[in-house]
């Protein structure tokens, strides 16, 4: 009996000191992120930025997005939710981590439709019709291009000659040397006033950003 005891009695403190190691680690891993964050402000935000709601917002919520990325389009009308819910207090700032597959050609799209103020309506778009242009998670351009073409958002040949742009191609390196250097490997990744959004979810997003407001 003393033996069964003793058993159950080491089992616990296994058990308390896993969990005490566990969340040591977490808590560690949590500031090494924010201290990363904090140290590398310069490659949360830059110049070229595509910044939506009020620049002088209180809470800066920065996301590193791919257009081919399922849990990106599913994630945006939430955001879109809490933006609207808190009109005037958050500015969104996209980033792109183009990490499928021919994403960066979908990036340079987005880019060249800002050359004719359609980025947002494109960015909707291809979200609302990414199971289109997707196959097997990576981006076919022949697709997209058809659906471009069929929702007369654009001027097409504008659109080609603004793509050839070498300046875009480098807009898409930045934004992945970006997300290497801040650690953002998954997308989406969500920081908000630097901080980085360490659990993934909606409503840990939704807190992190409350606590923010």
């Amino acid at each position: 009996m003393q033996n069964k005891k003793t058993i159950i009695i080491s089992l616990l403190i296994l058990v308390l000191v896993f969990l005490v190691a566990s969340y040591s680690y977490k808590s560690n891993q949590t500031k090494q992120l924010e201290s990363n964050a904090k140290q590398n402000y310069s490659a949360l935000v830059r110049e070229h930025s595509v910044v939506i709601g009020n620049k002088n917002a209180k809470v800066e919520l920065v996301e590193f997005f791919d257009p081919a990325c399922e849990t990106c389009a599913l994630m945006h009308p939430y955001v879109k939710e809490i933006m609207k819910n808190n009109e005037g207090n958050i500015k969104l700032v996209l980033r792109y981590a183009p990490f499928h597959k021919g994403s960066s050609n979908a990036v340079i799209m987005l880019e060249a439709a800002r050359e004719q103020n359609k980025f947002v309506e494109v960015l909707e778009l291809l979200f609302q019709t990414q199971r289109i242009w997707t196959v097997n998670h990576q981006v076919d351009l022949n697709k997209l291009w058809g659906v471009l073409v069929v929702s007369k958002l654009l001027d097409m040949d504008k659109l080609i000659v603004d793509m050839k742009n070498p300046d875009l191609v480098k807009i898409v390196e930045q934004d992945l040397a970006d997300a290497k250097t801040l650690k953002a490997t998954k997308t989406p990744a969500y920081y908000v006033n630097g901080k980085p959004l360490e659990v993934f979810g909606l409503q840990n997003l939704k807190d992190l950003i409350n606590s923010q407001l």
